[in-house]
């Protein structure tokens, strides 16, 4: 054993680390260290790119007994291009060991028969697999033996069991329900809760909150009157990426604005949910080759991908839900390295951008003049001329669609609209609760 950063590791785990150039460990793997010898299984939520891969990995290597052909840790991934990312930080850590570490990847598009016949002669110590082949494999079939695991992790456990294999990921954790559990995710949302309540009810919640941890600088860039195409165009003109993800809310969209980015010429791939395993597979690694220098992804489809060397992120469209825009904002930024983070806004999404700061996301405001990025100062004094919505106008102004094509006074005809509505809710309230007290009488 030696010590690296306070910590008591493996001789190769040190060496491992030594070789990526680590000098400290990051806040969410400190907190996953500090609690592993808890008897507590523990449900982490950290953002990407905040180092959760070795945060499982490290404990997982450091308690493994090399020595024993049997199946110790198992690390479900909720697509194959994480499934495949993982087995390949896990083959680095295992390549500076003078022992030899048997890993398996297992997931879809691959020999089962070959598979299960392995699994007759040696099983394996660790196993990193895709929800519908471990259930394959360790359920259905019986073939690899997953009871004995000390460890069980599910990586985007959101992702996992919003991704249709929920019966599966079922069996798979009554099974383990003896194993230490590591459940991690960027992002966590209610529809979680009843599976944690069954299979986690004494967990020890981590939550990374510091954002700071993430050298990321956001531009907020005012929409005004010009259409979101106008001002991604204008901006791109301006900055020079070395890799940039422009998100948009709808593979429909992602579609589009690619169409629109090649018909600019621009080195430009799409990731959405209409692409099948096999295209993924190779737009992927066209990436890794750097083959394009902008890549327009839609949220559900660029979940439980890792991309390196991201260095901007756009958000076409402001996502709905604030953790994704925490999320997004991670592909950039990681670990030692600098990011920045565009994202366009108009007046109605005030609200929005406020939730975000009070959330630790320090922004700039920015606008574009003559080919230039400039500091805007709008924002704040533009605000106090507009009286904020109360509760019935921000229920009406979901009803409000934001026109395709942006025209000078858009803004005011959508608050008109927005007033028009919410009247017509008050007057239905009013209405009901007359002939509720009505009724009483």
């Amino acid at each position: 054993m030696m010590k690296f950063s306070g910590y008591e590791l493996k001789d190769y785990i040190v060496n491992a680390v030594n070789d990526l150039h680590f000098t400290d460990f990051s806040d969410v793997q400190k907190e996953v260290f500090n609690n592993i010898i808890s008897q507590r299984n523990l449900l982490v939520k950290s953002k990407t790119g905040s180092g959760k891969t070795h945060a499982f990995l490290i404990p997982v290597f450091n308690n493994l007994d090399e020595k024993t052909n049997e199946v110790q840790a198992v690390i479900v991934s909720p697509t194959t291009e994480l499934a495949q990312q993982t087995y390949k930080v896990a083959q680095h850590i295992a390549s500076f060991c003078s022992d030899s570490i048997n890993i398996k990847l297992y997931c879809g598009g691959t020999d089962r028969q070959r598979e299960i016949d392995s699994l007759k002669n040696r099983q394996p110590q660790i196993v990193i697999a895709t929800p519908g082949k471990l259930n394959d494999l360790a359920i259905e079939s019986n073939a690899l033996k997953i009871f004995k695991a000390k460890y069980y992790i599910i990586d985007e456990v959101d992702m996992t069991l919003a991704s249709g294999f929920e019966k599966e990921i079922d069996a798979i954790t009554d099974l383990l329900k003896e194993a230490k559990m590591m459940f991690f995710s960027a992002t966590m949302n209610e529809s979680i809760l009843p599976f944690i309540k069954k299979y986690m009810p004494n967990n020890k919640f981590i939550e990374i909150k510091n954002f700071s941890e993430l050298q990321i600088e956001h531009n907020w860039i005012a929409l005004k009157h010009k259409s979101n195409d106008e001002r991604l165009l204008e901006l791109l003109d301006i900055i020079n990426p070395y890799l940039c993800i422009i998100f948009c809310n709808k593979k429909e969209t992602v579609q589009r604005v690619a169409t629109l980015l090649k018909q600019r010429k621009l080195s430009v791939t799409e990731i959405h949910g209409n692409l099948d395993k096999r295209s993924r597979r190779q737009i992927l690694n066209e990436i890794n080759n750097l083959k394009y220098q902008y890549i327009v992804a839609s949220d559900l489809a660029s979940r439980g991908i890792d991309i390196d060397g991201v260095s901007h992120v756009i958000n076409y469209e402001i996502p709905k839900d604030f953790e994704f825009y925490l999320h997004r904002s991670g592909r950039t930024g990681r670990m030692n390295y600098t990011g920045t983070v565009y994202s366009f806004y108009h007046e109605l999404d005030y609200e929005y951008l406020d939730n975000l700061e009070s959330r630790g996301v320090v922004p700039n405001y920015k606008d574009i003049k003559n080919g230039e990025l400039v500091d805007f100062k709008g924002r704040n004094v533009r605000e106090k001329r507009l009286k904020p919505l109360n509760e019935k106008e921000k229920i009406a102004r979901t009803f409000v669609k934001k026109p395709t094509k942006v025209t000078p006074g858009y803004k005011k005809k959508m608050r008109e609209e927005i007033k028009k509505i919410s009247k017509k809710l008050y007057q239905a309230e009013n209405k009901k609760r007359y002939y509720r007290n009505a009724k009483s009488k």
